[in-house]
């Protein structure tokens, strides 16, 4: 079975709705999927200064397991995500990515299928920037970049080939099946890889 590691950063819940997402679209080509939420760095009184950030991690932290970077050396493919941080990701993914030094000098992160994704809060807030800001850190493991492209027709409506992005808040239809479809196109190319 192929397995696939969905790991993000998520403040107030947007990209953790893409994160389940594309979980679930790995999950239906039938990986198994360990979705993991990074440790927040924030301190107690920013988050508390922001109700939806306060509610997010009242209602999701205790359901969502913290990411290890043993979840990285498990996975057949990687799935990376945070909301843009001008045009860069959040420091909490940026701290979790710096711990994977030893993996890579192993070679243990070369030739998995990785793919990113990113929200922000202004439709040009610096989606495509951070998601190739996250594809970076593919590049220096030597992963197997996997866009998500213009794949499949949820995949042509994002506006974006490089992952799929969103605006802060609930996700549309349409985000929500191109989300899918990028969990999907992981899996499978994932388990090519894998095999």
């Amino acid at each position: 079975m192929t397995k696939i590691a969905v790991i993000y950063y998520s403040a107030t819940g947007t990209v953790h709705e893409l994160a389940t997402q594309i979980a679930a679209g790995a999950e239906a080509e039938g990986a198994e999927v360990r979705l993991r939420r990074v440790k927040e760095l924030a301190p107690a009184e920013a988050i508390a200064s922001n109700a939806g950030w306060q509610q997010h991690v009242e209602e999701v932290h205790p359901k969502v397991a913290e990411a290890s970077i043993d979840d990285l050396e498990w996975a057949d493919g990687i799935a990376l995500g945070s909301p843009t941080r001008f045009g860069l990701p959040a420091a909490q993914l940026k701290q979790f990515i710096d711990q994977a030094g030893p993996l890579w000098g192993k070679g243990a992160l070369a030739s998995k299928a990785a793919t990113p994704f990113t929200s922000a809060s202004t439709t040009h807030g610096g989606h495509e920037s951070t998601a190739l800001a996250i594809a970076n850190t593919f590049y220096h493991w030597g992963s197997i970049v996997v866009p998500l492209g213009y794949t499949s027709e949820a995949a042509a409506g994002t506006g974006t080939p490089y992952g799929i992005s969103a605006l802060t808040g609930p996700l549309s239809d349409e985000t929500i099946a191109a989300a899918k479809a990028q969990g999907a196109r992981l899996a499978t190319i994932a388990a090519k890889l894998a095999a």
